[in-house]
C-alpha cells in the first residue's frame, strides 16, 4: 500500500517559515518525481513546486520563486518544501504528490498538511 504523509504545516506570522515533509512508503521513491501544490481557500489546487527523480532539476510557481526550496532525500524516502518569507496569500492546504517517472498514469497523493500566514 502507497502512502504519502505531510507534516510541519501550521499556523505562522508573515516573514516567518516553516519546512513542510513528505515521507513516503510502498514505493520505490528514487524512481518517482515528486510535486508540492497548494490550494487556498475557494481557489483551484495549483502546482507549487516540483523536483525531478534523480533530484537535478526543480521548477516552482512565479509566486513563490525565491521564498520557496523544494528538496529530497531518497535515503529518508522524503520530499521537502522549505518556505521562507511567508505571506498571507500562502495560507493553503500543501499536498504532495508522486509521479512514476517512466509512467506518469502511476501516481499518488498525500491527504494534505494546512499553512495559514497571519498575524
Amino acid at each position: 500500500q502507497v502512502q504519502l504523509v505531510e507534516s510541519g504545516g501550521g499556523l505562522v506570522q508573515p516573514g516567518g517559515s516553516l519546512r513542510l515533509s513528505c515521507t513516503t512508503s510502498g514505493l520505490t521513491f528514487s524512481n518517482y518525481g515528486m510535486r508540492w501544490y497548494g490550494q487556498a481557500p475557494g481557489k483551484e489546487r495549483e502546482l507549487v513546486a516540483s523536483i525531478t527523480s534523480a533530484g537535478s532539476i526543480t521548477n516552482y510557481a512565479d509566486s513563490v520563486k525565491g521564498r520557496f526550496t523544494i528538496s529530497r532525500d531518497n535515503a529518508k524516502n522524503t520530499v521537502y518544501l522549505q518556505m521562507n518569507s511567508l505571506k498571507p496569500e500562502d495560507t493553503a492546504v500543501y499536498y504532495c504528490y508522486a509521479r512514476f517517472r517512466s509512467n506518469y498514469d502511476i501516481n499518488y497523493w498525500g491527504k494534505g498538511t494546512l499553512v495559514t500566514v497571519s498575524s
